[in-house]
């Protein structure tokens, strides 16, 4: 079992897709990893010898990935919402923050809907 930047690739899959289950790793960066460390992309995640796996774990730590990542975007949005400026207000509310409309929509980012007095079921 390949365990790269604190996660297990799932076995059976090629590599290639294998290596997008990280976060912060998309299929682009994947391509370019691979093309840098000289692994093919076709292989399974169970074929990998010990030597490939070694090589994607150093190539990948030039890049910011899974924990690092998340701490950095959790900084970002919690710094908009202590200037209080209009995304991290919209952040703060658990609005749309890019600009979609709320009339209709944006039941992802509002939750169930509440209806007045809450008496509806």
């Amino acid at each position: 079992m390949a365990r790269i930047a604190g996660v297990d690739l799932p076995k059976e899959k090629r590599i290639e897709i294998g290596l997008t289950y990280i976060f912060g790793v998309g299929r682009n960066v994947a391509d370019k990893v691979l093309e840098k460390t000289g692994v093919n992309p076709d292989t399974r995640v169970k074929n990998l010898s010990d030597d490939d796996v070694s090589k994607l774990r150093k190539e990948l730590e030039n890049y910011k990935v899974e924990g690092d990542l998340r701490r950095e975007i959790a900084l970002d949005i919690k710094r908009l919402q202590e200037i209080g400026c209009y995304r991290g207000i919209r952040h703060r509310k658990g609005l749309p923050v890019r600009g979609q409309s709320t009339k209709n929509n944006a039941r992802t980012r509002k939750g169930k809907r509440k209806t007045i007095a809450n008496k509806k079921k």
